[in-house]
């Protein structure tokens, strides 16, 4: 499966894992919050955004920075037959 990233910049997905990320911790740690802490509804969205943007944000560095080491392969391909 790693054969093909290869090549590939893996920022989008990197992102993606952490949206998704930020957003399923994000609605956690606002309900603790909200029921164990009484905290306003502001800072409550406040908090699941930062965690998905924050979370997305080094989901996208990662990606990036796991891309440089994953150079393309050579491909063999065929040689493609002579036009007349």
């Amino acid at each position: 499966m790693m054969k093909k990233l290869r090549g590939r910049n893996l920022a989008h997905p990197g992102c993606l894992v952490g949206t998704t990320t930020g957003l399923i911790f994000g609605i956690i740690v606002a309900a603790v919050l909200a029921q164990l802490l009484n905290v306003s509804l502001n800072m409550l969205l406040f908090t699941w955004f930062g965690l998905t943007i924050l979370l997305g944000a080094i989901g996208w560095i990662i990606g990036d920075r796991l891309s440089s080491k994953f150079p393309a392969l050579e491909e063999d391909l065929p040689d493609a037959p002579a036009s007349s």
